[in-house]
């Protein structure tokens, strides 16, 4: 059982060094396109959802840690579950407005 687990953090590992070489690419990117005004809102989005990641993987660590026994205070982990889920909520209206407002500026007549 201990080396499925090892197994399924290994690929959690790789998924994640994958999204932060596009996280990269993409600043870097954007960085030349447009200059340096737009990376500072490139900066601390990023640092925002870098925030929500945390939050969410220490909200996986403290369940596992939870159900195998070794954190036993059960108003913790929830507490925690509560603020990756708001984090990731919160994450995600705000991708829902900004593209909202992409499909509005690109439908605008020009």
């Amino acid at each position: 059982m201990k080396p499925r687990m090892i197994s399924v953090d290994q690929k959690i590992t790789n998924t994640q060094e994958n999204v932060k070489e596009l996280q990269e690419q993409i600043i870097s990117r954007v960085s030349q396109d447009f200059g340096s005004e737009s990376l500072n809102f490139i900066e601390s989005m990023s640092d925002a959802i870098k925030n929500v990641s945390e939050n969410q993987k220490k909200s996986a660590q403290m369940t596992k840690n939870f159900e195998l026994g070794f954190e036993n205070d059960l108003t913790k982990v929830m507490i925690q579950q509560q603020l990756a889920s708001l984090g990731f909520q919160m994450t995600l209206n705000v991708r829902n407005k900004v593209l909202s407002a992409y499909k509005d500026i690109m439908n605008m007549p020009v």
